[in-house]
């Protein structure tokens, strides 16, 4: 397959992706708000967080064996469409007014389910459609396009939700849907069956298998597993309850801030894709990401306090500011740890084992978002907001220093053995 082809597809997988991410967060900008509205409390948002993300993490395990015997085009292809479908079925509910919180969780039950099957098979096409060489620089394209299409999403989904209502958001991201699984279509891919079958349950431990081999992908497993717990319901469960019921600004304001949050991931992906781009970087993306995030999350957590509140004023263009450019530092630090890490694993797997090891490394290191989430929103229903994030950053302080002090000790002992194997 030539070079031109490959690039072909790539640009066909990102085109897709970009299409379907802008319909998500158009929609997903608004469900706080939307939830909060029709009285649901922080246990409610957090539900949603829990609903949406949950039943991926069970089922990855097994979409990681389905992805490695089944064409992974075809489940990109069918798990799109499938998710149109739902929320165009969520749409017709709304429009008939007939859209309950249960009906509207089970929905997000479903679209998890698929997003479960799909998320291995792209990750484990993308080595295949790319030369090994440029799969980092593939894989910042990915999250910069990622967050770029996110950036509009935030402002368009909160001013439709005020003018237009919701269902007029679920039509748009069903739509996304469709048009994302036509892009895959597109793409040109053939899938390589299996020589022999070990057996499904044999190939769904593989991957668990692999990370426990391997010190450092299971370190960073780990480490992501408890970052991402503590990060992720700070802007799906905090923020909306933090933006409703603390501050005085706007709907569209609250749009603003999200794009701006958006534009921090979007700014660290191509920074990690320019600067870091090159074969062997990863590290030092790394260690610069965790110190941004240490400092980040302690300058959000100051934000927090009532005396700043107070001082810097709750409707106040500078607190505003503030806040953005606190969250915006944070969403780009996760960009520098998540980019580099995802890229070392890609390099460290082989490929017959792509998408088992993959599903298995998003069920560890997303595994604590649902629940996460789901403790955040009991926690803020009974506890100050600017108390529960100072002590989420002392946490979070603790864990990335412990795991930056390990980055150091791997790599002095990288440099011995390559001493020792020079000798």
């Amino acid at each position: 397959m030539s070079e031109t082809k490959f690039n072909n597809n790539l640009i066909f997988l990102l085109i897709g992706r970009t299409i379907s991410n802008m319909g998500t967060t158009i929609l997903m900008v608004a469900m706080p708000l939307y939830i909060l509205d029709i009285g649901g409390s922080a246990a409610s948002v957090g539900l949603l967080s829990f609903a949406a993300f949950l039943p991926s993490l069970i089922i990855y395990p097994f979409a990681g064996v389905i992805g490695d015997r089944c064409n992974r085009k075809t489940i990109m292809v069918i798990t799109k469409l499938g998710s149109g479908a739902t929320i165009l079925t969520l749409t017709a509910f709304s429009y008939l007014s007939l859209l309950t919180l249960p009906l509207l969780l089970s929905g997000f039950v479903v679209v998890s389910v698929l997003n479960g099957l799909f998320d291995p098979a792209s990750k484990g096409i993308l080595p295949q459609l790319v030369h090994r060489d440029n799969l980092s620089r593939a894989n910042s394209a990915v999250s910069s396009l990622r967050t770029l299409s996110s950036l509009a999403g935030p402002v368009i989904g909160a001013t439709l939700y005020v003018t237009l209502g919701i269902t007029v958001l679920f039509a748009i991201n069903g739509i996304c849907f469709f048009i994302s699984g036509l892009c895959d279509i597109l793409i040109r891919y053939n899938h390589k069956k299996q020589e022999r079958d070990i057996g499904f349950f044999t190939e769904l431990t593989d991957g668990f298998k692999f990370i426990a081999s391997r010190a450092e992908i299971r370190g960073m497993c780990i480490f992501l597993l408890i970052i991402f717990s503590l990060i992720q319901p700070i802007f799906s469960v905090t923020l909306p309850l933090f933006f409703r019921t603390v501050l005085d600004y706007s709907d569209s304001q609250y749009g603003y801030l999200q794009m701006i949050i958006v534009a921090g991931a979007f700014l660290g992906s191509v920074f990690v894709g320019v600067l870091f781009g090159k074969e062997g970087k990863e590290k030092k993306a790394l260690v610069i990401g965790l110190f941004l995030l240490m400092g980040s999350m302690a300058g959000f957590s100051v934000l927090l306090f009532p005396r700043s509140l107070e001082f810097l004023g709750s409707s106040s263009l500078v607190y505003f500011g503030l806040l953005g450019g606190s969250l915006s530092i944070l969403s780009l630090a996760v960009m520098f740890i998540n980019v580099p890490v995802q890229t070392i694993i890609q390099k460290r797997s082989p490929d017959k084992y792509m998408a088992r090891i993959f599903s298995t490394v998003a069920m560890i290191t997303k595994g604590g978002l649902p629940f996460g989430a789901l403790i955040y929103g009991i926690v803020l229903d009974n506890v100050a907001v600017y108390l529960t994030i100072s002590v989420v950053t002392l946490l979070m302080i603790i864990v990335s220093g412990a795991f930056l002090a390990s980055l150091f000790g791997s790599g002095r002992a990288e440099r011995a053995d390559a001493i020792l194997s020079e000798r």
